[in-house]
């Protein structure tokens, strides 16, 4: 499996645990944060750690920002380090920036600086307890036990095309179940249909069939 390298800036509660996830699955992974303490609690959890200002230029270019697949920023309650920092790491030539906020508003602040996605953690999980809570089907679908699981992916480059092209059930032993294409849902998709990329395609089989599917995508 390739492995990839991350950079999480701040690491209160959200940003370490998307740090430690992140290291556990074997990636490389370098944590900023100006908090002696929240540092040195994850200094084992991670690659490499660094106390500082990540709202600094300077700190970001020494760090190799733009070598980084993608960059997180997470800087808890403080929007304008949040804007900052995403305008720091956009700047030195960040290849993909993640940016956590807290409100809708904030969201359309950090796209328009920089931003290539923004996540709000307790509305997105907010919004996905309650679909699991008004379509009790779904949440028994992704109940399978531990050998098989559904999962939903973006489409990339390499998924492009039809399903009759892609034979995903003969290649990886995975089956389309639905396609999430701009909100609009198509549900159990025929060989005809074309994935394009910018897709979110749900897939069911075992796990470990839909893990070497996802190394797959990452190579």
């Amino acid at each position: 499996m390739v492995k990839k390298a991350f950079l999480v800036i701040g690491v209160g509660r959200f940003g370490s645990a998307v740090a430690r996830a992140l290291y556990e699955q074997g990636n490389e992974v370098v944590i900023i944060d100006n908090s002696e303490e929240d540092v040195e609690r994850l200094m084992d959890h991670v690659t490499h750690a660094v106390i500082a200002d990540a709202t600094d230029e300077e700190v970001l270019r020494r760090v190799g920002v733009a070598n980084f697949d993608a960059v997180i920023v997470s800087i808890g309650a403080n929007f304008e380090a949040n804007v900052l920092a995403t305008v720091a790491a956009k700047s030195l030539g960040a290849k993909r920036i993640i940016s956590k906020v807290t409100g809708e508003m904030s969201a359309a602040v950090l796209t328009k600086v920089g931003a290539d996605e923004v996540i709000r953690p307790e509305h997105d999980m907010g919004t996905r307890l309650a679909q699991q809570l008004t379509t009790p089907a779904l949440v028994d679908a992704f109940d399978l036990g531990t050998l098989h699981s559904v999962i939903e992916v973006a489409v990339p480059k390499n998924l492009v095309g039809s399903l009759a092209d892609l034979r995903l059930p003969n290649r990886f032993n995975v089956q389309v179940i639905a396609v999430n294409r701009g909100g609009e849902v198509v549900a159990s998709p025929g060989a005809t249909f074309e994935l394009k990329t910018g897709d979110r395609v749900v897939l069911i089989g075992s796990n470990e069939a839909l893990h070497k599917f996802r190394d797959h995508l990452s190579g």
